[in-house]
């Protein structure tokens, strides 16, 4: 098991663990969970051996192998196929053992050197790899692709399928999620649930916590706080130990009024009965969490929008998709003939598989991308707030959050979208205030900060235009627990129109009445919920699977067949045929026959040899798993490797064989 007793971490000046102690015993699946800064990453560099602690006593079983995800974005023309086989550092030493006995010549040592090469399971090793690779959201084309030839948020996910990949018995995960949409979530969970080690987490997904852990950690006041249960179990222990806090108790009434506000406001307006009976879950949630938001860093809300137009905005037949990268090319068209409108006060998750268009839809709806076809016709007033996925990725590195401010208030004055916003400086710094931007933080470069204080910055220049119309895709990649569940709160009391983009089925189940499933290059409503959407995805995960399944099956029976009749020749009716033809036809096909027969013969030759081969393997594999003389499983070893690589050579010829007798047309 792993134990800290009275440990004292620091970093530099700061105690991030000051007298703290806690056990983890093996096979426990324990989500890490703490306030930005409380020392989650910290204590992760703990359990790897980069930190050591400053007092107390700290112990990891030494026999327990550790895996986890490289930070670092992999730069290498390897495969990616290869890249996530490497991963498997059991196998990597086992097959540089195998190069070194054979360069030795020392005949035992390649016996077990063999053995360990076998027990690696160097046999499935690609198998396992590309499993991975495809249960993460890659395409079967992308599995030989160069790893430096994807973008960073793909290489990424290469780094867990290698983490993934490598055999271990202590597991660490920090933010997984982050680069994953749902579908690749969802599959990730599955994996997780089935892993038999002891697995530490750190997440800002709660309901991927509920998932896959059975303990939970919290890291507060430099203490270790170890709870039985995943995230929901320790937030209503949490919640009630709080609420018996008198100092949080106070502000946690607060939060519950007003909370509660807008539970009356819903039951209060017919026209709304279908968004309040579609949130109960999630108000009965808000009550719950209302004593851990009441001891949250931050709230916020959205200012109430000037008007409605109803509808936002109406498509007719409109496509979606990119522009030519070349003039005169045609454009790529990934979403076509979609005719939908968004009314005023909908609430929509967009669900769908990587690569379906989802971005793509919000981009165009957004203004960033022009419909290729068809009609997007606005409401009159429409003022759409959009948070991108790169959206931090655009905010000005040198700039600070007050001469971001500045500069939104300049270009909306100069589009006319001032709608009573406060434009002077000071109430720019309050206003920046209210998103935690206190102080010299005003004047602090963005390039500085972390991935949720720009995120938070991105929400405050959003909030400050007073939308009426939320473009949101993936809006909680850098926000901690309790700034996604600030945002739930502001965007179930936001008035206008929601379109949501989201892996975070926490914020899709608050937020979201109704989905909209973009697949199949189009547009359909989903009927159901984010249970039916999980089902499904498990569904289409499974039959993928079960379709290349089948595809290497009837890859591995035309390997292993015979060659394929010869296809006839269309000719003439014998009857129509001259004495001339009949002849120049016998004299073609004795051609072709003289031709075809040694490729036939050779063919037939290596068939017969792959078969002998493929028996021979599999005696050798068995005598190798069973104990014998160093000297004989060392021949053994040496005869595997040869036949394994005299079939990849016999494999070769058999391919160019058979293309080079259907060639010759019999």
């Amino acid at each position: 098991m792993i134990t800290l007793k009275n440990v004292v971490l620091r970093r530099g000046a700061k105690v991030l663990l000051d007298g703290a102690s806690c056990t983890i015993n093996p096979g426990e699946k324990v989500g890490l969970v703490g306030r930005n800064g409380a020392g989650k990453s910290s204590l992760f560099r703990l359990l790897d051996g980069v930190l050591h602690e400053d007092k107390g006593d700290f112990y990891v079983p030494a026999q327990w192998r550790m895996a986890q995800v490289a930070q670092d974005m992999p730069e290498t023309s390897m495969s990616a196929t290869q890249f996530v086989i490497e991963g498997d550092v059991t196998l990597l030493a086992a097959q540089q053992e195998v190069t070194a006995a054979e360069d030795s010549g020392d005949g035992e040592r390649m016996a077990h050197a063999y053995m360990e090469l076998h027990d690696a399971g160097a046999h499935d090793a690609p198998a396992r790899a590309q499993a991975l690779i495809l249960g993460l959201g890659f395409r079967t084309d992308e599995l030989e692709r160069p790893v430096d030839s994807f973008s960073g948020g793909w290489r990424m996910r290469l780094q867990l399928a290698r983490a993934l990949m490598c055999p271990s018995e202590l597991l660490l995960l920090d933010e997984p999620t982050n680069h994953l949409d749902l579908d690749a979530l969802v599959w990730l969970e599955a994996w997780l649930q089935r892993y038999e080690g002891t697995m530490l987490v750190i997440s800002h997904d709660r309901e991927f916590l509920d998932a896959i852990t059975n303990v939970t950690i919290h890291i507060h006041a430099a203490q270790l706080t170890r709870y039985g249960g995943n995230y929901s179990k320790f937030e209503d222990m949490r919640a009630e130990q709080m609420s018996l806090q008198q100092s949080a108790y106070s502000r946690q009434q607060d939060k519950m009024a007003h909370l509660q506000k807008f539970i009356d406001r819903f039951k209060a307006k017919a026209s709304k009965a279908k968004q309040a009976q579609s949130r109960v879950k999630a108000l009965e949630r808000m009550e719950k969490i209302g004593p851990v938001l009441a001891d949250a860093e931050f709230t916020f809300e959205f200012t109430e929008p000037q008007n409605l137009p109803n509808p936002m905005l109406a498509m007719a037949d409109a496509s979606f998709g990119y522009p030519p990268a070349v003039e005169g090319n045609p454009p790529t068209t990934i979403v076509r003939d979609v005719s939908r409108s968004v009314l005023a006060g909908q609430r929509i998750g967009i669900l769908g598989a990587n690569g379906q268009g989802k971005s793509t839809v919000v981009k165009t709806i957004a203004r960033d991308l022009a419909p290729l076809s068809g009609e997007i016709t606005e409401g009159r007033g429409l003022n759409i707030g959009y948070f991108a996925q790169q959206e931090l990725d655009v905010l000005r590195p040198n700039d600070t959050p007050l001469e971001h401010m500045i500069r939104l208030v300049r270009d909306c004055t100069a589009e006319g979208r001032l709608s009573g916003q406060p434009t002077r400086e000071q109430d720019l710094r309050s206003f920046l205030g209210n998103f935690n931007f206190t102080g010299d933080q005003v004047k602090q470069t963005v390039g500085s900060m972390s991935g949720g204080e720009k995120a938070r910055l991105v929400l405050c220049m959003i909030v400050w235009q007073r939308p009426n119309l939320l473009l949101l895709d993936e809006p909680t990649n850098h926000l901690d627990l309790a700034t996604r569940e600030a945002l739930s709160v502001a965007l179930n009391e936001f008035e206008g129109t929601v379109m949501l983009v989201s892996h975070d089925r926490a914020l899709l189940r608050a937020v979201c009445d109704e989905f909209w499933l973009v697949s199949r290059g189009g547009i359909e409503p989903f009927d159901g919920d984010l249970d039916d959407y999980q089902r499904y995805l498990l569904d289409m995960a499974k039959q993928s699977r079960e379709a290349q399944r089948q595809e290497q099956r009837s890859q591995q029976q035309r390997a292993s067949a015979p060659a394929a009749a010869p296809a006839p020749v269309a000719t003439a009716p014998e009857s129509a045929r001259s004495p001339e033809q009949k002849k120049q036809d016998a004299q073609r096909r004795q051609q072709q026959a003289e031709k075809v027969k040694p490729l036939k013969k050779e063919l037939e030759k290596t068939e017969k040899r792959m078969a002998q081969l493929t028996l021979e393997k599999a005696q050798l594999e068995a005598a190798m798993s069973q104990p014998g003389k160093p000297a004989e499983l060392a021949e053994s070893g040496r005869r595997l490797k040869a036949v394994n690589d005299e079939n990849d050579t016999l494999e070769a010829r058999w391919l160019e064989l058979h293309e080079a007798i259907e060639a010759a047309g019999t």
